[in-house]
Order: C-alpha cells, then sequence, then structure tokens
C-alpha cells in the first residue's frame, strides 16, 4: 500500500502545477492530499469488490470557490484543456450539485487517468487522480461533516451511527442551498419552513449547534513549509509536522504510520499555512464558518433574526 501511495506523488505534483498556474490570479484555493491509509482500510472493507488498483481518489486534489458560476466556468475551461490526461468520467457523472448525494454532500468530482509521453513519466502513466470542486458554502458543509465524525460516534459521511445526525445535516444542506446559492438540493419540494421546523427539532435533541459553537479549532501551528503532517491523538488533539520537501514528508508519513497504527494521520499540501486551514478545516475542528451560515439561513427561513437556535424554537416557528 504504501509503494502504491507513493507512487501517486508524481501525480499529484503535476496536476496541482497544473491548477495553480490556471487558477493564479484568482480568489480559488488549490490544495492537495494522499489518502489517509485508514480510510483506505476502510473503504476496502465498505465497498464490495472494491481493490486497491481500482480506488481513483488515492490522490486528490481539492478546488474551493466564491460559487457556483465560477466553479462552472473554471471546470468548462479546463474540460477543453490541451494535455494527455483524460478524463475518465462523463462530466455529469459526479456533479453532487444537480443531484445532490442521499446525505445530503453538494460538490463536483472528476476523475483524471495519467498520461505522459516523457521516459520519467511512464512508471506513472494510468494512475487515476481524482479532483474535486466545491464552493465555499459547500466545503463549510462537508467540513462540519467531517467535524462531527470526530466528535461523536457517528459518521453521518458513511452514513454510520446515530442517523439523526446524518437527517440534521441533510437538512442543513438544503437550507444553506436555498438561501446561499439559491439551489435547492435532496429535498427539493419540501417547504423550506417543514425543513427549518425539522432540523430545529433534531438540533435540540442532539444540541448539535451548541457544540459546534463551543468547539475550538485547533490553534496547532502551519508554517508555510507546504507539506503538512496532522496526526491526531486518541483525545482528538492535533499535533502538526512541516517538511518543505515532499518526498521527506512522504518518508515520514510512513513511518509515523507504522509508529502509530491507530492514529489518524494525513498528509497535506498547499501554497500557504492559509489554504492548508481552509481546504482542510475539518482537522483543525473548525465549523465556524458553518454555524455562521446556517445562523443566516435560519433567520432568513423563519424571517426573523436568529441568535442561537433553541431561542427561535421558544419564541415559536412558523
Amino acid at each position: 500500500m504504501e509503494e502504491w501511495r507513493a507512487a501517486h506523488r508524481g501525480v499529484l505534483n503535476t496536476f496541482q502545477a497544473i491548477l495553480r498556474n490556471r487558477t493564479r490570479g484568482t480568489a480559488v484555493s488549490v490544495a492537495q492530499r494522499h489518502k489517509r491509509k485508514l480510510t483506505i482500510f476502510d473503504k476496502l472493507q465498505r465497498i464490495p469488490g472494491m481493490q486497491l488498483a481500482r480506488m481513483d481518489d488515492v490522490a486528490g486534489c481539492r478546488l474551493i470557490f466564491q460559487s457556483i458560476e465560477d466553479l462552472d466556468s473554471f471546470r468548462t475551461k479546463f474540460h477543453k484543456a490541451r494535455f494527455n490526461h483524460t478524463l475518465r468520467n462523463d462530466p455529469d457523472k459526479y456533479d453532487y450539485i444537480r443531484r445532490p448525494k442521499a446525505t445530503g454532500y453538494r460538490g463536483i468530482h472528476d476523475v483524471y487517468k495519467y498520461d505522459v509521453n516523457s521516459e520519467a513519466g511512464k512508471t506513472l502513466a494510468g494512475l487515476y487522480i481524482e479532483i474535486q470542486y466545491r464552493t465555499l458554502v459547500q466545503h463549510a458543509w462537508a467540513t462540519a461533516v467531517e467535524v462531527i465524525g470526530f466528535i461523536t460516534q457517528s459518521q453521518p459521511k458513511f452514513q454510520k451511527g446515530d442517523l439523526r445526525y446524518e437527517r440534521v445535516m441533510l437538512l442543513a444542506s438544503e437550507m444553506l442551498a436555498r438561501v446561499h446559492e439559491g439551489r435547492q438540493g435532496a429535498l427539493s419540494g419540501v417547504e423550506g419552513t417543514e425543513i427549518l421546523r425539522e432540523f430545529l427539532d433534531l438540533d435540540e435533541e442532539l444540541g448539535l449547534m451548541q457544540t459546534l459553537r463551543g468547539l475550538n479549532s485547533a490553534n496547532s501551528e502551519v508554517t508555510d513549509k507546504r507539506n503538512s503532517i496532522l496526526i491526531f491523538s486518541a483525545q482528538g488533539d492535533l499535533e502538526v509536522r512541516s517538511f518543505r520537501d515532499s518526498t521527506d514528508a512522504l518518508r515520514a508519513l510512513f513511518e509515523l504510520e507504522r509508529e502509530m497504527p491507530d492514529r489518524d494521520i494525513v498528509l497535506v499540501r498547499a501554497d500557504t499555512s492559509d489554504d492548508v486551514r481552509l481546504a482542510f478545516r475539518n482537522y483543525f475542528k473548525d465549523a465556524r464558518e458553518f454555524v455562521r451560515l446556517v445562523d443566516a439561513a435560519c433567520t432568513s427561513l423563519s424571517g426573523r433574526r436568529v441568535g442561537r437556535m433553541r431561542v427561535v424554537k421558544k419564541r415559536g416557528r412558523r
């Protein structure tokens, strides 16, 4: 597995260079990551017939846009770009903005097959990389789902554990889509007031928003050495180790995984420390943007000012 993951380093470096060049001078954030070992194990066990060689997201790049319009414009141009790498999927296949997942996840994924003519790149030919496209709103929701997985025994991302978390996040996704992006999601056809009412009821049962408000995002220092290994303790505390050279970082990652097989460890890369914190907010337990967006959505859907969820419930709902 280590050799397989390491082989994708060249693919990641190629695509991140292409993407950074095409987003230079824009407000688009670009980051990359190697898929976590524990996540690979989970996927192999969870999906019947899955094999490591068929896993198309071992290497991944993430782009975060200001709006859906910016996302669509960039992706359309990128599909027309002239290079040998092949888009494996139909452009609509992984469009989870127009067809959100049942969990409420919204975003778009593309899978490319690496292909170059150079002698050095021959050994990488045929490897896959996944590109994720999200808006800031969609990213805030996806971050909160990951944070819930860290701080509770449930995994709404994978539809595991207490199903109320999955439901409340589906409702939150619909609220964010309607209020902040003028779209309907997986609950199209359901009245906004009904969605808000059910969200508030579930939030009162779970105390979710209160919990997310109370989180202190990890203040672990992220330097501008670009390659950062994030290490989580059993208590969820975060340690960050940074490297200038990607090869050194990858070698250290594999050593740490062998030394601490039960720990959650991930290698990420971005241009600046701010980009690392934005693209991988979930690892820093930072759900503040999600909380802000949900508060604004509740205000909009209820027609009144919302300070805290339970205040709205006590005053009554429409």
